[in-house]
């Protein structure tokens, strides 16, 4: 018994999206779909009830930082992970792997795991494909991620094969220890930067291992936006039809449309709950900073075409105040509306795909978000 499937409904003719189901044990949800990043057990500043709300059906949580605080052995004990934050829809947790790469400077990648120092405390840390497991299986999340390496952007052709070559291994090594696969989906993670060759390498070999799912990792880390979308175009086909297919940390409006139209199913990012917190909000005419002082008098919502409870109920006045002097309800308030605006756009990347406009609907936006170089650069 897998604890994962992907149900294929649609195909859009304009674009060949994909609309579907992820089925799990905590739930199935439609796809493509955005998920919002919970990395110590909470949406930052958001309840589960919120979340509900807004139609959030999976969420995101950290391996590395939970292993760290409060420690996978209270959460185990607390009933895992949806116990313990009361959260009954799903939940997916990476795998640690881009932690350690990205947090850690002294670190030591040796075949059987990583050693580095913990980024709080400074002490030396291992983390192996058979500890992630453990952990993973300890937190009880519906997917878990495979430990990977996650090279550095730009990498050279003979590093990324090195590392390509490695996280295969590891994939391995991870399916082995995996202790839970009839309760917990495991994905595999294709690596390889931007070289083809790399990709195809990458995903034959985690393929013929015969993972619930896959994901696509090492974008979104300072390549060009066209650089990701070929690298996109190249390597999705690569994958199974009929299971989901995730791009990691991609959560900016525009790529969330282009990733779907490439393929993708599953996206999830920090960026809509990262700029909430300074007054940075996302809207149907593009950024807008509602901090900045020409907001003071101004008795509108953050956006005048958005239906959630935050738009209905506050001006950009009043929530910048908030931002202003610091207080919390202010970046709840841009928080709340950010993940709105995201959801809100996959229910209408969905409706798009159901009715075979997906590429329509993507020149539209981006005419209406103003989407031209500056603006995809800086979101």
């Amino acid at each position: 018994m897998t604890a994962v499937t992907y149900e294929h409904i649609k195909t859009c003719k304009q674009t060949g999206a994909r609309l579907g189901k992820v089925h799990t044990p905590h739930g199935s949800f439609d796809t493509p779909a955005f998920m919002p990043v919970g990395t110590l057990a909470t949406v930052k500043t958001m309840s589960p009830d919120e979340l509900k709300e807004m139609n959030a059906n999976m969420i995101l949580s950290n391996t590395y930082h939970l292993w760290l605080r409060p420690g996978e052995d209270i959460i185990q004990e607390a009933g895992g992970l949806h116990q313990f934050m009361n959260w009954d829809g799903a939940i997916l947790t990476d795998s640690g792997g881009f932690q350690v790469f990205s947090l850690s400077d002294m670190r030591n990648i040796k075949e059987e795991g990583v050693h580095f120092r913990n980024h709080l405390s400074g002490e030396k840390l291992f983390l192996s494909p058979e500890k992630a497991m453990t952990i993973q299986n300890a937190l009880g999340s519906d997917i878990m991620m495979a430990f990977d390496e996650c090279p550095p952007y730009p990498a050279s052709h003979d590093y990324m094969k090195a590392s390509v070559e490695r996280t295969s291994r590891w994939a391995e090594r991870c399916l082995n220890a995996h202790e839970r696969p009839s309760e917990q989906g495991l994905f595999g993670i294709v690596q390889g930067g931007e070289y083809k060759d790399l990709r195809k390498q990458a995903a034959e070999e985690l393929v013929s291992l015969d993972f619930p799912g896959y994901a696509i990792g090492g974008l979104s880390v300072g390549e060009p936006k066209d650089t990701m979308n070929r690298v996109l175009e190249f390597t999705t086909p690569l994958l199974p039809a009929d299971k989901p297919r995730y791009l990691m940390g991609v959560g900016s409006p525009d790529s969330l449309i282009d990733g779907a139209i490439r393929g993708i199913d599953m996206f999830d990012c920090v960026l809509p709950t990262r700029i909430a917190r300074n007054g940075t909000c996302m809207t149907s005419n593009g950024r807008l900073v509602v901090r900045n002082a020409k907001y003071a008098r101004d008795f509108n919502p953050i956006d005048e075409n958005c239906d959630c409870h935050v738009c209905q109920n506050y001006t950009r006045a009043y929530i910048r105040h908030l931002i202003k002097c610091n207080e919390t309800f202010g970046f709840r308030l841009t928080t709340y509306h950010n993940l709105y605006f995201l959801l809100k756009l996959m229910e209408q990347v969905r409706a798009a795909i159901a009715e075979d406009r997906l590429a329509d609907f993507r020149e539209a936006f981006f005419e209406q978000y103003g989407f031209n170089k500056q603006n995809a650069k800086n979101f």
